[in-house]
């Protein structure tokens, strides 16, 4: 596809009118009453289940300008489909920052599209806060300054899943099957750094596409290899095959999942309860479908909040649950700014977030920042779900500290 092609198809996305984006004209030029926040997401394509993080940022930010805004100034979010594609993302930002006047981008999906339009904002001096991606690429204070994540490290999860099968299942046989992007080759180089010596125990690995249409086919030979561990890095729809398809087989290895995919309405629901039952993730947020939290505080708000600002959602989605959460640490950032709306003030008090507790992580976990610290979630936990609900397994882990050793 040609330089001139790209940039007609970027325009028209660019013009398309969803229902996450804010109903005023993008194009007016900010105001001492407004914040300006740009966003990009996936509303079409093949990752296109995640456009659920958008659309509840979006909630979340018509809620709090329902509630007054922020020290006086309404957030006017302007957020954009990119499909996926990191050129579109890269044209797309240019026009936020230089025509749409945005004071940030926040909560953008992907590792590709972060990447690509990071040099750019670094550049120009934009805060890029908290985007959608666990790259260590995204959280580089020396490098990149204007550049901080927001979720644990993917490399580190891996490491965590390593440490919990050298702990739990010694000298046992392992498969990793895992979605072929960065984020999933990251967690696979977590998981096989965290092993140490022992990853001469991965007696197969598969990498596979997310329109890919033979998961059936994978997991019968995944099966054959007579592992006794599969581990599972991917979107929630494969995840959920994968266990049913495995199940069907009657090949009951210890099964463990990304965070993404450990959802019980979208993954181990539709795989089938009794079929999920064992499945082991290591995660940060609450499951606001697990009845372990049908009487907590914070998943009451959640769905109130989701019957009054985003009706048309998922309650269960974890998609929608990580937008909500996202927004709610950068409306932090935002208050803590005062009237100093300037981005390097904004980036100054990203950068000074001590022990922020957002309200839907899970006990024991809190948001903490520094100049030299821009990983603001570093903890996360380890969970079994029963075939009921997850039921958490020891303490918090600090994923500054999950290595494997040598065996």
């Amino acid at each position: 596809m040609n330089v001139a092609v790209r940039l007609l198809i970027a325009l028209a996305v660019a013009l398309t009118s969803l229902g996450a984006m804010s109903p005023e004209r993008s194009e007016q030029p900010a105001d001492e009453t407004e914040i300006r926040i740009g966003n990009l997401m996936p509303y079409s394509g093949k990752l296109a289940e995640f456009a659920a993080i958008g659309r509840a940022q979006a909630a979340y930010f018509d809620m709090i300008n329902a509630q007054g805004g922020i020290n006086g100034r309404k957030i006017r979010f302007i957020s954009r489909d990119d499909n996926s594609d990191p050129t579109v993302a890269l044209d797309m930002t240019r026009k936020l920052v230089e025509q749409d006047n945005v004071h940030l981008i926040f909560g953008s999906f992907g590792t590709p599209g972060n990447l690509a339009i990071r040099r750019f904002l670094n550049e120009k001096k934009i805060p890029q806060l908290f985007p959608v991606s666990g790259a260590d690429e995204l959280s580089d204070p020396k490098a990149f300054p204007w550049t901080m994540g927001w979720q644990p490290s993917s490399q580190a999860a891996g490491r965590i899943y390593a440490n919990y099968i050298q702990a739990t299942y010694p000298q046992r046989k392992i498969v990793i099957v895992w979605q072929n992007d960065h984020f999933g080759n990251d967690l696979h180089k977590g998981i096989q750094k965290g092993l140490g010596d022992l990853k001469r125990m991965i007696i197969v690995g598969l990498a596979f596409d997310v329109a890919d249409e033979h998961i059936d086919g994978h997991v019968s030979i995944l099966k054959r290899s007579g592992a006794e561990i599969l581990l599972f890095a991917g979107v929630p729809t494969a995840a959920s095959q994968v266990i049913r398809f495995a199940a069907d087989l009657h090949w009951h290895p210890a099964l463990l999942l990304n965070d993404a995919a450990a959802s019980i309405g979208a993954t181990l629901g539709p795989a089938g309860a009794q079929k999920s039952a064992g499945v082991i993730s290591a995660t940060f947020l609450k499951d606001p479908t697990d009845p372990a939290w049908k009487d907590d505080p914070a998943i009451k708000n959640w769905l109130n909040f989701m019957d009054k600002y985003y009706p048309d959602g998922d309650k269960g989605s974890g998609a929608a649950l990580y937008g909500y959460a996202a927004a709610e640490t950068l409306v932090q950032v935002l208050k803590q700014c005062g009237n100093d709306l300037s981005r390097e003030n904004i980036m100054r008090q990203a950068a000074s977030l001590k022990d922020f507790e957002v309200s839907v992580l899970l006990p024991g976990i809190k948001v903490n920042t520094g100049t030299d610290d821009y990983r603001p979630i570093k903890q996360m936990r380890l969970v079994q779900f029963d075939g009921r609900t997850w039921q958490l397994i020891g303490d918090v882990i600090d994923t500054a500290f999950t290595d494997g050793q040598n065996k």
